[in-house]
């Protein structure tokens, strides 16, 4: 399991008001390369990768595993949004064992600026609060992504710190399902 630790994978598609939360498909397979060819969608993410390349390696169902979930608007991928265990290498981090649920999301351009990133990051993270209560979320993006930065103020995350890594300063914060009592 990509660090969702004993969660059964996969649930059952998520819906929320205007988009599906589901597991992949092989119907997916062209939006999953277009994410990964697109310099746009890769700006901030390490750059885009060769289409040619893609249509070699990304395999007839593509993102098949524990903590991916395809954001699916009216029958057709736009996107993806993942909860996976922060490598322990990395900078960032909220608790001594590293041992955090990190969440990620990739969109379509096409999908930009309609909120579907805010819902559906909202609905993915409201699953794993339901799924595994009072563990933490961190979020990491380059500050130079004001969307990313604006998105996960807006999803509650509260920034921790910052720092340099790949060459860029990041922002780092946690999300937490847990209320602090007064």
């Amino acid at each position: 399991m990509t660090g969702l630790g004993p969660v059964a994978w996969p649930p059952a598609p998520i819906k929320t008001e205007r988009l599906v939360l589901r597991e992949s498909e092989a119907k997916d397979r062209a939006a999953f390369i277009e994410l990964f060819a697109s310099p746009e969608v890769r700006t901030y993410l390490g750059g885009s990768r060769p289409r040619e390349e893609l249509e070699r390696a990304v395999p007839e169902v593509p993102g098949r595993r524990p903590g991916l979930f395809v954001i699916d608007l009216d029958g057709a991928m736009i996107g993806t949004v993942s909860l996976d265990r922060r490598d322990a290498e990395r900078p960032g981090h909220v608790r001594p064992d590293a041992g955090e649920t990190e969440l990620g999301y990739m969109f379509l351009p096409k999908a930009w600026g309609c909120g579907y990133a805010a819902e559906a990051c909202a609905a993915a993270l409201d699953w794993f609060a339901d799924t595994l209560p009072s563990e933490p979320v961190v979020l990491c993006t380059q500050t130079a992504n004001d969307r990313s930065v604006r998105l996960a103020a807006k999803l509650g995350f509260a920034e921790v710190e910052r720092f340099e890594e790949f060459g860029a300063e990041q922002w780092f914060g946690v999300w937490s399902s847990v209320t602090p009592s007064a």
